[in-house]
């Protein structure tokens, strides 16, 4: 367990000419710690680098400074275990930002201490992190690549897995031959454990097809590159079109009327022609921008020499394109598809310019997404062709700005390097921003998923001119996001602010702020690390300090407005904790903001605090702002738990936490195992008397002492018993001491909770399914209230 504590908690508090001073005085046996290289600069690392780049930087280190390979360097188990931590960290996107922030110092010092042999880094580890073709993806890019439109094939592996290595250079061969037609992934269960396991993958290799809106369908075949193709194209739906004297004409014209070309391939006993294969390939690489056809020149030999065709080849016609104008047809000399996909989208028309007359128009009643450039050739540009097409159905029209001739207009939106933003429907303000940090890097799915999301959200990118802090006509809270661009945490928490903004749609407004472009906005709130999530509501400014996900955002925003962690000062802890009632249970939390273990405590505390808030009463204490306090209460590390439990006459009296784990539901389990019980335990003679002919309620747990799952339950059912105290009496039963009776009531597994309504004669009582003590009681209450009418019949008739 790390806890801040020593002479760096000092260098946070104190002027540095007054350090030595405090030093002596308070912490004379500190020793500062040696300056350790910078994670980013051990892997060799840019601070931008994606989680991709981090695997391979490792991989490069564990190769040559693994200490199987330098076994007469002493130091050399030291130095792998700090690479492999630093590899350990930045491969996270939580414990990245937690770094980023706060160095070292907020971050768990339990984690890592262990590295795998040579072997394993040679030959096992990240096995797809060098195919271009196959896409490692983890938790932080999943949904938003198969929720993308495209069709996704993925391969859950795990890095000691023989079948996992045998497949991989069929799926490198599959990856090439699809690749355009369908996206090729990967996903390192070893790496990533969390994530396989949500998906239920439980076996490797696991292959499943990804469509979005649809459920994931699992490949059962043989693992050769055929088998793989043919499953693989039943998930491509488009079709080529056989084109003759009946049908080419009226074709032809409804798809120009579409703004469709097509491709046509001319088949004759001379020349080439596309295979159908390849045709159907082509059909579902270039869907949405073009049809695919065909014509038998054998059958259908006049037809042929009208497209001025006389043996076997292959061209494309755009909308408008006559054979009588020089140029408007593009005739290919390959029959590669690949050459062909890229032949065909370099011959599309650009994207829609915007410019500044037409900008504001066209903005103002339509989503768009729009490209901006600087001129530059772009790497993507003829990719983003392909964005019409996908994004059709979502009613999202697609252009580009050229800021190099419309800078007036760039300059209006705080734009300045190339990207790409989402524009509402709602006017030229209210738009998102997609940044490309590595331009020609960024892939289609990202820009898709993020078009997509951001035209339902409610997150608008924030300039000077409406800045929440700067307005006086806030009707709603605000919450910020001061981002940089480089950033992956960053990067990796504007989807979840996306689905914060759609559940809190009305009761908070969401913006993201580039700190890299608003230096001073971002200096004026103190903003040192990204990303930085406040929240202003009015008056009052709120820094959120929690797992950046939604559920953690709506966790904190629901605190806000209902806080469950009272502010305790000197006063207050005075008289509601030291002043506590005979009944009252107080858990206090010793704090200083600075201190990263205590900011990742916070979420989980106040969390804890909601699941105990009918039990104890939760506080926490500010010891940088009452720093004589905490040390007259003797905090001498941070954070510091106490409880102060049932004992009045000793109001200083307390337990601390010694625990490893930190996480709101082992907190939980620490408070309730101090709590007195409220349930009794019984014996086959008080289970006869008091439960079977007694006058009350009952609900009972049967146990078994060497039953582990019994021991987690146990808490759980002392919350059951405390919540239902006065309207159902509790009981435990021991069945290894008493196993007749156990027996006796059907109890074949345990933990077993059985539910005895008063005057009930049934041995067996009522089965209760859930362990989950807020459930439970909700089915006892509505029981009870079905028993009501017949209880009191019952008793009527015995009297």
């Amino acid at each position: 367990m790390w806890s801040c504590a020593g002479a760096p908690c000092w260098q946070r508090l104190v002027p540095r000419l007054m350090l030595l001073q405090v030093l002596l005085l308070v912490l004379p046996l500190a020793v500062l710690p040696a300056e350790t290289q910078d994670f980013y600069e051990l892997l060799g690392v840019d601070r931008a680098a994606s989680g991709r780049e981090v695997r391979r930087a490792f991989k490069k280190l564990a190769l040559t400074t693994h200490p199987d390979k330098n076994p007469n360097d002493k130091s050399a188990h030291d130095k792998f275990l700090r690479i492999s931590r630093a590899y350990e960290v930045l491969k996270d996107q939580d414990l990245r930002k937690k770094y980023d922030k706060y160095g070292e110092k907020g971050l768990d010092e339990q984690r890592g201490g262990r590295y795998e042999s040579w072997n394993y880094y040679r030959y096992d580890f990240g096995i797809y992190d060098d195919d271009l073709e196959v896409i490692t993806l983890d938790r932080g890019d999943f949904e938003a690549a198969v929720n993308s439109g495209e069709i996704w094939f993925i391969n859950f592996y795990f890095p000691r897995c023989s079948h996992c290595h045998q497949l991989a250079p069929t799926w490198r061969d599959f990856a090439k031959e699809v690749d355009g037609l369908l996206r090729v992934g990967a996903v390192n269960c070893g790496d990533d454990g969390a994530l396989c396991r949500s998906k239920g993958v439980n076996s490797y290799p696991s292959l499943y097809v990804y469509r979005a809106g649809r459920k994931a369908e699992k490949y059962f075949g043989d693992r050769s590159k055929d088998s793989l193709l043919q499953f693989a194209m039943q998930f491509v739906t488009t079709t080529e079109t056989q084109l003759w004297p009946g049908n080419v004409f009226s074709e032809i014209e409804r798809a120009f009327s579409l703004s469709l070309g097509w491709l046509i391939t001319f088949c004759s006993d001379t020349g080439d022609c596309l295979e159908s294969q390849t045709r159907h390939k082509l059909a579902g690489m270039l869907d949405g921008l073009v049809k695919v056809g065909w014509m038998d020149c054998t059958s259908h030999k006049e037809l042929c020499e009208s497209f001025q065709v006389t043996s076997g080849s292959t061209a494309f016609f755009p909308p408008g394109s006559s054979l009588t104008q020089h140029g408007s047809v593009l005739w290919f000399q390959t029959l590669d598809s690949k050459e062909i996909y890229n032949q065909v989208l370099s011959f599309l028309p650009e994207l829609e310019l915007l410019d500044q007359r037409t900008f504001q128009n066209k903005l103002a009643h339509h989503r768009w997404l729009v490209s901006f450039t600087f001129g530059q050739s772009n790497m993507a540009a003829n990719e983003y062709k392909k964005l019409q097409a996908l994004l059709r159905n979502d009613h999202i029209q697609v252009g580009r700005v050229n800021c190099l001739t419309d800078s007036e207009l760039c300059n209006a939106l705080f734009i300045h390097k190339t990207c790409l933003a989402v524009f509402k429907g709602f006017g030229v303000n209210d738009f998102e921003i997609h940044h490309v940090y590595f331009p020609g890097k960024d892939v289609l799915y990202n820009i898709v998923a993020f078009a997509k999301d951001s035209v339902t959200a409610h997150v608008t990118t924030l300039q000077p001119g409406n800045f929440p802090s700067e307005r006086k006509d806030l009707t709603e809270p605000w919450l910020v996001d001061f981002f940089a661009p480089w950033c992956p945490p960053c990067r990796a928490l504007l989807p979840e602010l996306r689905k914060a903004s759609i559940q809190l749609a009305g009761q908070m407004r969401f913006g993201t702020l580039d700190c890299t472009i608003h230096q001073q906005l971002c200096s004026m709130y103190n903003i040192q690390a990204y990303p930085t999530t406040v929240i202003f509501n009015r008056s009052s400014v709120h820094e959120y300090e929690g797992q950046h996900s939604a559920a953690g955002i709506l966790d904190f925003i629901q605190d806000l407005v209902n806080p469950s962690v009272v502010d305790l000062d000197p006063v207050i802890f005075t008289e509601k904790v030291k002043g506590r009632s005979a009944q009252q249970v107080w858990a206090v939390d010793f704090y200083a903001p600075w201190c990263g273990p205590c900011q990742a405590l916070l979420p989980e505390w106040r969390r804890m605090a909601r699941l105990v808030s009918d039990l104890v009463l939760v506080g926490s204490v500010d010891c940088q702002k009452h720093q004589s306090f905490c040390q007259a209460e003797g905090v001498r590390a941070y954070p510091e738990l106490r409880l102060y439990s049932h004992s009045p006459q000793r109001p200083d009296a307390f337990t601390t936490y010694n625990g490893w784990h930190r996480d709101a539901q082992s907190l939980r389990l620490w408070i309730l195992s101090t709590l007195p019980r409220v349930s009794v335990d019984l014996s086959p003679e008080s289970f006869r008397s008091l439960v079977l002919s007694g006058s009350d309620h009952w609900v009972l747990d049967f146990y078994a002492p060497w039953c582990r799952p019994c021991h987690n339950f146990a808490p759980e059912f002392e919350v059951l018993a405390k919540v239902l105290e006065g309207v159902v009496r509790a009981g435990k039963l021991d069945c290894q001491a008493h196993p007749n009776t156990c027996q006796s009531a059907g109890v074949a597994a345990y933990p077993s909770v059985r539910f005895y309504p008063k005057l009930s004669t049934s041995m067996g009582g009522e089965h209760v399914e859930s362990r989950d003590a807020g459930v439970i009681a909700k089915t006892l209450r509505e029981r009870l209230q079905q028993l009501s009418p017949r209880l009191h019949k019952k008793g009527k008739d015995e009297l």
